[in-house]
């Protein structure tokens, strides 16, 4: 067995990284703790690390594709931990989840058509809709006792009112934490099968959502909607390889699938990059052990973040989640306006979080922060935090 140590401080400064190497440039002090972007400051798998080293030592990059073991080694991924069986004739393999996205409102919808979300919601479900002249239609979540619900009343009146034709669906649900229940998905299969809706679900942050929350694969609670639905997955957040740009997709209709590769097609792109691929086999294939002790790390990241905020920031209240490595933080009861609060949290406190706006024009009294750093990075963080609000109140 190999122990990872996710204490370990990793410098990621001079590395072009987004997350460290670029706060001036989007508009950020020069000094800012950074906790916004969902990658995490720990080192991928060593199985991941020796893979690429090897591949790098053979020194040769030439276009590559994968065989057989690749899907093998998914499909044993997806069957033992969340009991569902794909098909190798459904893997569509893309330089991520956004770009399927994009790919899938093109190929799914036409200029002018509706595409429903629900926000808050991930920033780019909003923007692949818009730069390809679609029409955003929203049915918002509810918030109720700290707890984020699908408002299933406005969801259908919004299908049938504003003729979606496409839904994008976010399970586990970033930023807010939920990971839907299998009768909630069943839920909404219903409608989008009544109203002849297509699905296209964001699964990215499957393999982080908690024991007591299981997350359901959409195919799975929703077979018969089969044809009309593409899925999203992909090693990059499970395993910390978002730079390396691999997305792992499937759709199970044939109509669907063809429509979709025919965008792929027609963007110009073809093989993925050789060493993504790599890495993504590996990970996959060798991986597990370290998923595992990265799961019960960013639980104790969580459990310091409630002890804090409730011993020391009572102000701030966190959803808890039920999955992901983000923390969806109400700050109203600071009793500050939106700018304000942004002002608190980039000028003050020196932190870059992700503001609620980004992810919903009404969630400006939110804060979504990372907590797939070391332990050290994110009482550093809290620490500051905590003067900030300390010295407004001074």
């Amino acid at each position: 067995m190999t122990t990872y140590n996710f204490d370990r401080e990793i410098d990621r400064k001079k590395t072009n990284s987004l997350k460290y190497d670029f706060a001036v440039e989007r508009g950020r002090v020069v000094d800012v703790l950074p906790l916004w972007v969902a990658d995490m400051d720990f080192q991928a798998p060593k199985p991941v690390l020796d893979a690429l080293q090897n591949a790098v030592s053979h020194g040769i990059f030439g276009y590559s594709e994968v065989k057989g073991e690749y899907f093998d080694v998914l499909y044993r991924w997806f069957d033992s931990r969340f009991d569902w069986q794909p098909k190798s004739e459904w893997l569509v393999k893309t330089p991520g989840v956004v770009f399927a996205l994009a790919m899938a409102v093109r190929a799914l919808t036409k200029e002018g058509d509706s595409v429903l979300i629900q926000p808050p919601v991930y920033y780019p479900f909003f923007e692949v809709i818009r730069d390809n002249n679609r029409k955003i239609v929203e049915s918002p979540l509810l918030l109720a006792d700290g707890h984020y619900e699908i408002d299933f009343d406005d969801l259908e009146e919004k299908i049938a009112s504003q003729n979606v034709k496409l839904f994008l669906l976010c399970s586990p649900h970033n930023p807010v934490g939920r990971v839907w229940t299998k009768e909630e998905l069943q839920k909404l299969g219903e409608l989008c099968d009544r109203y002849h809706v297509f699905v296209v679900a964001d699964e990215i942050h499957c393999d982080f959502a908690f024991p007591e929350h299981p997350h359901t694969i959409f195919a799975k609670a929703c077979p018969r909607l089969e044809e009309k639905m593409i899925l999203c997955t992909a090693p990059s957040k499970t395993f910390n390889l978002a730079g390396l740009q691999v997305s792992n997709i499937w759709v199970p209709g044939k109509e669907v699938r063809d429509r979709f590769k025919a965008e792929i097609n027609a963007a110009g792109y073809s093989q993925l990059n050789a060493l993504g691929l790599i890495a993504c086999q590996a990970a996959y294939e060798n991986g597990g052990e370290w998923l595992e002790q990265c799961q019960a790390y960013l639980r104790e990241n969580l459990k310091i973040l409630r002890s804090f905020l409730r011993e020391r920031l009572p102000k701030i209240r966190l959803i808890e989640p039920e999955g992901t490595y983000f923390a969806w933080l109400d700050c109203s009861e600071l009793g500050l306006s939106d700018t304000a609060l942004e002002n608190l949290i980039a000028h003050q406190a020196k932190l870059w979080l992700d503001g609620g706006s980004v992810f919903d024009k009404k969630s400006g009294q939110f804060e979504r922060i990372v907590l797939a750093c070391t332990k050290k990075t994110l009482l550093q963080a809290l620490t500051q935090l905590e003067a900030a609000c300390r010295g407004r109140n001074s």
